[in-house]
């Protein structure tokens, strides 16, 4: 058996064989020894001049102190974040990728592991968490960063090797993003005004923050308040397809069924294709109050509020068309199934070209105004007599992603007609296919009206957290030794409804009026892509259908059998306690510290939500209980002055996704498709190791490499099932369910360094960089197809660069972020996985301070005007092509 002393031995050997390796090269005397903490130590002084340079300096020197493996990016001053969003400073990170939605950082994945597997912390505390209502498609676990001001935030640090008094969650990484506190900013006062333009939109929206932070004579107390309004309009143009299925005309064995064109089993064809064009008109306010008082050494007690507001107004334009509908009712008109066409073309298991009958041509317009409110308060009590620490933590937060009203949540106005569809797609997923149709898609007199449909949704999460932390130093091998409780609770309660009104279904569309539907306003559609897919449609005007037939009778129409299948309550009460051993030695001259721990995890669920069968509803709770025990280990030794290794293993977990426990089937209107919840479901568990030695060869400069290993337990994978849902007939179910093991590994490495050798004006050069690479061996299904080796949003390379010149009043940064291709459906049994294509941006940005107090800004996103792309499974299978231009900041920034 394993036991503390002998993994601590095994441990020193290994990393000094590693050390003794590279420590002749660095030719340094090893310092006497000390110990590593989690709150640092005083170090050499780091003299830089520059503000990105000593944002810089921060992070080396936090990561270098640090008593477990972390990487930190740190505010250049108050209200100064190195990037005008939180998620695209973190990209920068070693392992780090974010997913840009409409061009806005949103999701951060950490080492191949996607955002659901992260634990995003505020101030050390928990946060509760909006989720996506705009078109349903709601999470529960990943934090979306678009609710936090950058100019709010004083660091992050990811954290990649836990300890066992961290909050437990994660296994990609814990993210803790720490706001500005006034005993640490002192006196001082920042105005920052800019405008955000976007050549998509060629408009240009006001953001403006206001911060201040006070502090009295004797330093003991002090409070900060600042206040943010932002904006920004989007145009994303999209073209969309819904996945590849396999054998869709394939005649069925019925001889009294409708043929469907008998093409042979094997082959692939595209489902529900759209081009569309999306706009948002975005808004938040934001503020934030912090307030701190030590009247002693010994004694610290801190609030910190923040709360946000996020209005969101999409507006959306599409077409949407489907070349294989079967078994389809629009109002009591049963529609003849499409057929494929003789003349097709088959290359490999794919049919590139093809006539298809009975398509369905829906012009398409949805709106929806959907708003994010987050308010979190946080108060900690710090104690810190002689050789104790004693440290109490409180929080609660409350986030709320709904429709302020009916009329805004989720509208989707649709007008449709049945014609042949011709398609090409042989050019691959890089273009636009060739769509043809003999009826003309912008004359409204081919149009009759579509079942009309408003799906308002109301996301409520509750978060409280409250922990207590008891630490004693000591002499000797054992430095410290602290123990410590925590509780909290979550609750999530998620409601939709699917109005599904057919009064003027299969009506003309002119029957209302030229004011029913417009042209597309735009006539650039993905101007600078090839392809002959349509560029100009028709859609309906919202306010019309929205007038005309959400009645107030409509309106006060009670909750169907649908709506209350939609709608769940998960709750979950989470005990937890740990203990920690900090130990130092010393191993020949080598200094040797790290820690040791174990935490016990105790979760109540209670997953809530309606069964129904035939018109009863029947209201069900799912009670589930988990018990874990998770240890930690992390070990640090200084090889010499400037070379640091480290060891770390640890077991970890991450809760299902609150809608995966939930029991709920919400079916698509568009779509004869359904997805579900899986109240049995249990954690995804992780035992991970990590080694990494960092080299800080100048006050500004640092060579690190890690590597790291992690085997997966319980890895939750979709199921499909085949069911009937009464009025819409047979639809494809997909839940998760427990199954399969996972194990990811890699190797990253990372180097910064500001050129201070050189002469002057040169000395203000630097750079930045970092390369990741992971693998993965893995073995689970997507209803009976087999998925090898890959895991959802896991990009086996990515890497970012970063070149800067950082003297006196000029500031100048260009960096290019890449991340390889990454698997985003695992499919089903009979749709191809989706994957999204390698995609990098190139950002930029220059300040100039024009005087002492007063510094001009100008950023630019996605300089390159890059795209993003998807594909099914084959690059011949078309997928998604993405544009949302470029977006440009400028303002002026007064410090008093």
């Amino acid at each position: 058996m394993l036991t503390s002393r002998s993994l601590l031995k095994a441990s020193v050997s290994l990393i000094l064989m590693t050390g003794a390796l590279a420590a002749p090269a660095m030719a340094q005397q090893a310092p006497a020894a000390t110990t590593a903490t989690d709150e640092g130590e005083q170090g050499e002084e780091i003299v830089v001049n520059g503000t990105y340079a000593r944002s810089l300096a921060a992070g080396i020197e936090t990561k270098r102190r640090a008593a477990y493996g972390v990487d930190s990016i740190s505010s250049t001053d108050i209200g100064k974040f190195p990037t005008q969003n939180v998620a695209e400073a973190l990209q920068l990170v070693p392992g780090v990728a974010i997913t840009r939605p409409r061009g806005e950082g949103l999701y951060v994945s950490v080492r191949g592991l996607g955002p659901q597997f992260q634990n995003t912390l505020m101030n050390g505390r928990t946060i509760a968490l909006n989720d996506l209502i705009e078109n349903g498609g709601a999470a529960g676990r990943q934090f979306r960063f678009e609710m936090l001001p950058a100019e709010f935030t004083s660091s992050i640090d990811v954290v990649k090797t836990p300890t066992a008094d961290m909050s437990e969650g994660a296994l990609g990484g814990n993210i803790d993003v720490k706001t500005f506190r006034p005993l640490e900013v002192g006196n001082k006062s920042t105005v920052n005004i800019r405008g955000t333009y976007t050549t998509m939109t060629k408009e240009v929206r006001p953001n403006v923050t206001v911060l201040t932070s006070a502090k009295n004579g004797d330093g003991t107390f002090g409070i900060l308040a600042g206040a943010q309004y932002w904006g920004k309009t989007v145009r994303n143009d999209r073209f969309m397809n819904f996945g590849w299925l396999l054998n869709r005309y394939v005649d069925p064995t019925d001889p009294n069924a409708p043929k469907r064109g008998g093409a042979p089993t094997g082959l692939y064809s595209p489902t529900r294709t759209r081009p569309t064009v999306e706009t948002e008109d975005r808004k938040r306010i934001s503020g934030i109050v912090s307030a701190q008082w030590a009247p002693t050494t010994e004694l610290e007690t801190t609030l910190d509020v923040i709360a946000t507001r996020l209005d969101v107004a999409y507006d959306e334009f599409g077409l949407d068309i489907y070349p294989d509908d079967n078994n389809v009712t629009i109002g009591n008109v049963k529609q003849l199934p499409t057929v494929l066409q003789p003349g097709y073309t088959v290359t490999g298991d794919t049919i590139t070209k093809a006539t298809i009958a009975n398509a369905r041509f829906m012009g398409t317009r949805e709106y929806s105004l959907n708003r994010h409110d987050l308010l979190t308060i946080g108060l900690k009590q710090a104690w810190n007599p002689d050789c104790w620490h004693v440290t109490a933590n409180v929080n609660w937060s409350a986030a709320h992603s709904y429709h302020p009203d009916y009329r805004t949540g989720t509208v989707r106005s649709r007008a449709y007609f049945i014609a042949p569809l011709t398609y090409d797609a042989s050019a691959g997923y890089l273009t636009m296919p060739t769509f043809t149709t003999p009826v003309d898609v912008t004359n409204p007199a081919n149009y009759k009206l579509f079942q009309f449909n408003i799906a308002p949704k109301d996301s409520k999460d509750w978060d409280f957290y409250s922990r207590l932390d008891v630490a004693h130093d000591f002499d000797g091998f054992l430095s410290k030794l602290a123990a410590g409780g925590e509780y909290h609770w979550r609750k999530r309660d998620y409601f939709r409804r699917d109005y599904l009104i057919d009064t003027g279904t299969n009506q003309p569309l002119t029957n209302y009026g030229a004011g029913a539907y417009q042209q597309l306003p735009y006539d650039d559609f993905l101007s600078d892509v090839g392809g002959n897919a349509f560029r100009n449609w028709l859609v309906p005007t919202t306010a019309a259908y929205v007038g005309n037939f959400f009645t107030p009778a409509i309106q006060a129409q009670g909750l169907s059998l649908g709506d209350r299948r939609s709608s769940f309550v998960v709750s979950e009460k989470i005990a937890a306690a740990y203990i920690r051993a900090d130990y130092q030695f010393d191993a020949g001259a080598v200094p040797v510290s790290g820690n040791v721990g174990v935490r016990y995890v105790h979760t109540d669920q209670v997953a809530s939500g309606t069964l129904t069968a035939g018109n009863t509803a029947t209201p069900v709770s799912y009670p589930k209980t988990f018990n874990n025990v998770l240890p930690s280990f992390n070990l640090r030794a200084d090889l010499t002055q400037k070379l640091v290794g480290r060891l770390a293993a640890s077991r970890v977990l991450t809760r299902p996704n609150v809608t995966d426990t939930a029991p709920r089937i919400t079916v698509s209107t568009d779509a004869p498709t359904a997805s579900g919840g899986n109240p049995q479901l249990v954690p995804f568990l992780a035992t991970q190791f990590d080694g990494s030695l960092e080299w800080y060869f100048a006050p500004s400069g640092m060579l690190s490499g890690a590597v790291f290993y992690k085997a997966m337990d319980d890895y939750i994978t979709q199921s499909n099932t085949e069911i009937n849902i009464p009025g819409r007939g047979t639809v494809r179910l997909s839940s998760s369910v427990n199954g399969g093991n996972a194990k990811v590994y890699g190797a990253e490495a990372a180097y910064s360094q500001v050129f201070t050798f050189l002469p002057e004006p040169f000395d203000g050069f630097g750079v930045q960089g970092s390369y990741t690479h992971t693998e993965v061996k893995a073995d689970y299904t997507a209803g009976s197809r087999t998925i090898k080796d890959q895991l959802i949003g896991l990009s086996k390379n990515s890497f970012n660069l970063v070149g800067f010149y950082d003297k006196g009043p000029l500031s100048a940064r260009l960096s290019y972020v890449w991340r390889d291709k990454y698997l985003s459906s695992t499919g089903s049994t009979v749709q191809a996985p989706t994957y999204v294509a390698a995609f990098g941006s190139l950002d930029g940005q220059l300040s100039v301070r024009t005087a002492d107090n007063m510094t001009l800004t100008l950023e630019g996103i996605n300089l390159a005007g890059a795209r993003q792309n998807t594909y099914n499974d084959s690059k011949m299978r078309f997928g998604e092509i993405n544009y949302y231009g470029r977006t440009i900041l400028f303002g002026v920034r007064a410090e008093f």
